[in-house]
């Protein structure tokens, strides 16, 4: 490709506190095949810290910096970086986002005489979205200007300098967001069709964690709705005589109220002032531009030009309900939802009803089950519900059965004061008023969650914004030890009541029968009772899935090696994550290996073992209770901690066992046991009074007699 190397290209990068962003922006600018540029970074006032970190990145001569003492904005810093600006083209990008390694390589060879050429953006949700094949046999075509900025943004354009400066293109300071509408307008008034680029040069990064570091589209409904407005009302008085303008304009508002019309109107307590602000709106609109519009958008925009708030909320209800009842009859899933929420949502709350679910529906176990078996054995007066993929999954006691997301599932969710689960519920369950909702969660934490996440490579990039959602509904969230209090205070912003009394899953571990059950166990699985057990208990990897919740396991560990040698004294249980979907082939290990990933509750499997191998799941936590050697099998450790997830502890030097890379070194470490019982036998005493100190075989009773029977327990805080 010929490139006109000697014309300068001004790069124009306003930061606001993404230092966990910035880095990777500056370097993809800086890896530019395009040689001629000049990286213009204006510090939007950003704190300390993020301050710091963007300065010790300024290292390459080509970078321009500049700083505003105070916040100023968006539209301001960018104004300002095109006063520094020297490059005979100018470009905007933002600092949360990437450059293919072509990108203004491609952009300066296809501009030709335009004033503008236009590249093709695309999402960063999760790090494979940076993988792209080209499928263009086309590099470049022309479009209608219309087209190309339908979005209303300026980002992945280059736009020639002279064209900037006789055009007085300059962006509205006035608000936060929106300011790109200011700089757009001009290209439309002063520009034919223009071209753009089929292959993608511009990486827009949707942020993971809207909660504690939005971007600007990522902030509340009424915030966006007040300065769209403000932008809409200012630029149609600027350029009021253009007709072009005007349209185009309009044609962006109505895009944006009918993509948001019900998240505006949402909050009932603020109607009147958003329908004040958007009836002022409406009424600059040309009413040509509403010709085209859907019969119940016209209703609506009729009502709100009329200023008539009793007429556009019964044409809003109607929008809703039409809505609701197009997306239900779609299929018998959404179906179900409409009938929980229109019909099953209007019944009274049964006070005595407590519903129960574990590991999504797959398992009778964990803190649940241990919670719903005292409610039977204790004869306690309430009607229990528990949830399961098999409607015909038997269990103890009257409990009454429902398949999950069932009919009868929405019901009982619907009717149930009491919710008690391990995991997150689905988002599209209602909280009522006088619903009371008890988390037991699942584990001590030593992989990162949440918020403390840096990056999310799981299959749902949505994560951050979805765990808040659904921990807002908690009322209650157990905790195992002061470690994980803090945790789950910090790395889930919960701020209800923390259940400080261990986990009810664990009593079993102090049980005064738990050698009789160890026999009973070992005799239904079929283990032989002259065999010792080694129970292999490994986590799924975050970027290596199927589909959401579904995720992808390639067996490391060689188990006819270990059969090989330690057949004569072991056997192996294996139990995978309830995330793993990939069935573990055990061909061949008959009598060795025994798969029991659908074995209800891993409590029971930790008192038929006498090894318990792991990696990075919080199981080690709990079988720590039983004083039992642990193996830790990490082959891929330098991947999970230095870009999966990262741990909170010190892993290499405070796991209460070795760390093994290979299945010889795990052969090795089991056939030699006692010296390693011996080698971690401090550390290990260390490690129980830090995460297993709380339990004392009573946190069940604990934690009914709080949340269920109103009495106060202690706490071991």
């Amino acid at each position: 490709m010929v490139n006109k190397q000697n014309q300068r290209v001004s790069i124009i990068i306003p930061f606001y506190n993404t230092l966990e962003f910035v880095e990777d922006c500056l370097n993809s600018v800086l890896k530019q095949t395009y040689s001629s540029i000049e990286i213009i970074v204006i510090n939007d006032g950003s704190d300390s810290e993020n301050t710091r970190y963007l300065e010790s990145l300024i290292v390459d001569d080509r970078i321009v910096y500049l700083k505003n003492e105070t916040r100023r904005g968006v539209a301001y810093s960018r104004n300002k970086g095109l006063k520094a600006a020297t490059g005979e083209f100018v470009f905007f990008l933002d600092s949360d986002d990437l450059l293919t390694e072509d990108a203004i390589e491609l952009l300066v060879a296809q501009i030709q005489e335009y004033p503008v050429v236009v590249g093709r953006t695309k999402r960063l949700l999760r790090p494979s979205d940076l993988e792209f094949s080209v499928d263009s046999s086309e590099l470049a075509a022309e479009r209608s200007k219309e087209t190309l900025f339908k979005a209303g943004s300026i980002l992945n354009v280059l736009i020639r300098s002279e064209f900037i400066k006789e055009h007085h293109i300059e962006f509205s300071e006035g608000t936060e967001g929106y300011s790109d509408l200011s700089a757009v307008i001009p290209v439309i008034l002063h520009s034919k069709d223009l071209p753009s680029i089929n292959i993608p040069t511009y990486y827009k990064r949707v942020r993971n964690d809207p909660i504690s570091n939005p971007s600007l589209v990522q902030r509340p409904i009424d915030e966006r709705t007040h300065e769209f407005i403000t932008v809409y009302k200012g630029l149609r008085n600027k350029y009021g005589k253009y007709v072009e303008a005007k349209q185009y304009l309009d044609q962006t508002f109505l895009r944006f109220y009918r993509r948001q019309v019900i998240n505006i109107f949402k909050d009932v307590n603020r109607f009147d002032e958003m329908f004040d602000l958007t009836a002022s709106a409406v009424k600059v609109l040309n009413p040509n531009s509403i010709a085209s519009q859907p019969s119940h958008i016209k209703k609506e925009l009729k009502q709100l030009k009329n200023s008539n708030k009793v007429k556009f909320q019964k044409a809003l209800r109607f929008h809703i309900e039409a809505w609701d009842f197009k997306n239900a009859i779609k299929g018998f899933t959404r179906l179900k939802r409409y009938i929980y929420k229109k019909v099953f949502l209007k019944f009274p709350l049964k006070e005595n009803y407590i519903i129960f679910e574990s590991f999504l529906g797959k398992n009778f176990s964990d803190s649940p089950r241990n919670i719903y078996e005292y409610i039977i054995e204790n004869n306690l007066d309430y009607q229990c519900i528990w949830v399961f993929n098999d409607k015909n999954r038997k269990i103890p006691g009257n409990a009454k059965i429902v398949k999950r997301f069932s009919l009868a599932y929405y019901y009982y969710f619907a009717v149930s004061k009491y919710w008690i689960n391990n995991m997150r519920q689905p988002l599209h369950l209602v909280k009522r008023d006088g619903n009371v909702f008890l988390e037991t969660w699942h584990g001590t934490p030593l992989k990162k969650l949440v918020f403390d996440m840096k990056e999310v490579y799981s299959a749902n990039p949505r994560y951050k914004r979805d765990f808040y959602m659904q921990s807002r509904a908690w009322d209650y969230l157990l905790s195992p030890n002061r470690y994980s209090s803090e945790i789950f205070n910090r790395a889930f912003k919960f701020d209800n009541e923390m259940l400080e009394y261990g986990y009810p899953r664990n009593d079993i571990l102090y049980s005064p029968k738990k050698d009789e059950i160890a026999e009973r166990v070992k005799e239904t699985i079929g283990i032989p009772k002259d065999k010792k057990v080694v129970l292999y208990a490994p986590t799924w990897r975050d970027d290596d899935y199927y589909e959401p919740g579904k995720y992808k396991f390639q067996l490391q560990l060689d188990l006819h090696k270990m059969k090989e040698v330690l057949g004569d004294e072991y056997v192996v249980a294996l139990r995978m994550h309830y995330f793993i979907a990939d069935d573990i082939n055990v061909e061949g290990l008959d009598d060795f290996a025994f798969n029991l990933s659908k074995y209800d509750d891993i409590a029971e499997l930790y008192l038929i073992s006498d090894i318990l191998i792991t990696d990075y799941s919080s199981v080690f936590f709990d079988y720590a209770n039983l004083k039992r050697p642990i193996l830790f099998f990490t082959y891929d450790l330098d991947k999970y901690r230095d870009q999966l997830r990262g741990f909170y502890l010190d892993f290499e030097n405070d796991a209460p066992g070795p760390l093994l890379r290979t299945s010889d070194e795990v052969i090795e470490a089991i056939a030699n046991i006692e010296t390693v019982k011996k080698e971690y036998a401090s550390r290990y005493e260390g490690f129980y009074e830090m995460f297993c100190s709380w339990h004392d075989g009573k946190s069940t009773e604990k934690v009914v007699k709080k949340v269920l029977l109103g009495e106060n327990s202690k706490t071991n805080s």
